[in-house]
């Protein structure tokens, strides 16, 4: 039986994100890495890889494909109520302890993790997110960065159709991958794991690219959320979370910022669950940092009023949620609220 490795590098193409170093190495700029590959060597993501002094990246596969309720992303402002799409490869650029993707994501880095992949088409998957009823298309389940060239042949057809197109991310992109993605990207959200260098580099990343890139992408005018799972112990501290809404208000007081209960998995199973009130001291740093949407995720019905959409003119609740679920809606058709008419950015 093939090796799963043996299997995706059959399943790959010519990629567009790299250029020549010298006779030996070529570098790969499809994330924060910028890896330089030798003859025969894989890049950190273990999935592209040069071949013949070319970059094979991974093409004509998914390892899965499910509709889901678009607040799932989660994306709260944009389209409310409806589905996405979603696809994803295989591979990460990263290594969480607690990825809660990890069957996928971690396939080529543990024995214990891997996935079937099915060869498929980006007709044949915008057709079911059409037939699906589908609002949105997005790459997530691993990270998208690495299979970007996959995700924008699906992406075309899927503008094709009508429909919106998003990236589920650890945001640890470069200027070149935002420059080829922006014109088939509509959303963009963004896992900020810490404002710490060190926490990150356990992660297998660095901090410095994911903040450039939370810049450039709002800049750029990519719809973006951001996410933080507050893990106690490891990104809870109220410095740093005061660190993390900061640098987000700088940017934009009108990023929707969701700080979401880490639950044990995968490796991490030290910390503590995070607690309902961890999740509000949270979002109050948030809002007194000037953030004015900041919502509570992964405890459905134990946060209050933070899973809901207010009008920051005057406070009126627009959008209630209950999880994935909304349970009114009061948005005007054009974004804006109906009792003091104050614009709600987002893709409605």
């Amino acid at each position: 039986m093939p090796l799963l490795a043996d299997i995706l590098a059959e399943n790959t193409r010519e990629g567009d994100l790299w250029e020549p170093l010298d006779e030996r190495r070529i570098r790969c700029y499809a994330c924060g890495h910028r890896c330089p590959i030798f003859e025969g060597q894989l890049g950190v993501c273990k999935v592209r890889f040069n071949s013949g002094g070319r970059l094979r990246v991974p093409w004509g596969y998914v390892a899965g494909a499910h509709c889901d309720p678009i607040e799932k992303k989660p994306f709260f402002h944009v389209r409310p109520g409806s589905l996405a799409f979603s696809f994803g490869m295989l591979g990460c650029d990263l290594h969480c302890a607690y990825c809660q993707n990890w069957v996928t994501s971690q396939a080529l880095r543990d024995p214990a993790a891997g996935s079937l992949v099915r060869q498929t088409t980006p007709e044949s998957l915008v057709e079911a997110a059409v037939a699906s009823g589908a609002a949105a298309v997005v790459s997530t389940y691993n990270e998208p960065l690495i299979t970007s060239e996959w995700a924008v042949a699906v992406f075309k057809k899927a503008r094709e159709a009508g429909l919106l197109t998003g990236f589920v991310s650890n945001g640890n992109a470069t200027p070149e991958v935002l420059e080829y993605l922006r014109p088939w990207v509509d959303l963009y959200k963004v896992d900020l794991k810490s404002f710490q260098d060190r926490r990150y580099r356990e992660l297998g990343g660095r901090l410095q690219p994911v903040l450039d890139s939370l810049r450039r992408i709002h800049e750029m005018g990519f719809w973006l959320e951001v996410v933080t799972l507050v893990v106690p112990g490891f990104n809870d501290s109220t410095d740093e979370l005061r660190a993390m809404a900061g640098f987000l208000a700088d940017i934009s007081p009108d990023i929707p910022w969701h700080v979401t209960a880490f639950h044990k998995d995968y490796k991490m199973e030290d910390p503590d669950d995070t607690r309902p009130e961890d999740l509000f001291r949270a979002a109050e740093i948030g809002r007194e940092a000037g953030l004015r949407y900041v919502y509570a995720g992964n405890i459905p019905g134990a946060v209050g009023g933070l899973e809901d959409t207010r009008c920051p003119g005057c406070g009126e609740t627009l959008i209630s949620r209950r999880g994935y679920r909304i349970r009114s809606y009061r948005l005007t058709p054009d974004g804006t609220c109906p009792c003091c008419a104050t614009p709600i950015p987002g893709r409605w």
